[in-house]
């Protein structure tokens, strides 16, 4: 009986991102610009949706935690979106 040596195939196309270690970092910063983008166009259109979504995203970007450093977009969209929230309802309240 012959026996077969296994070769080697290629492994899969990564790109360079996937390459070097993530630090998650710039997915935080990214979390916290959404955040603060819903909140600003929340004033225009949509407040009473947009608000708590960028509540929700400003809280996750400040890493689910009201303690320590914060970056600057994330405070931004947590308090905006507080205030799209309630003038939203207050709105539709009238």
């Amino acid at each position: 009986m012959a026996t077969r040596t296994r070769t080697r195939t290629r492994m899969p196309f990564r790109s360079r991102s996937n390459r070097s270690g993530r630090s998650g970092r710039s997915d935080i910063g990214t979390i916290a610009v959404i955040g603060a983008v819903c909140a600003i166009v929340g004033f225009f259109v949509l407040g009473i949706v947009l608000g708590p979504l960028a509540i929700i995203f400003g809280w996750l970007a400040m890493g689910r935690s009201w303690r320590g450093a914060k970056s600057i977009p994330a405070v931004v969209a947590v308090i905006l979106g507080a205030f799209d929230t309630v003038v939203a309802v207050l709105w539709l309240a009238q």
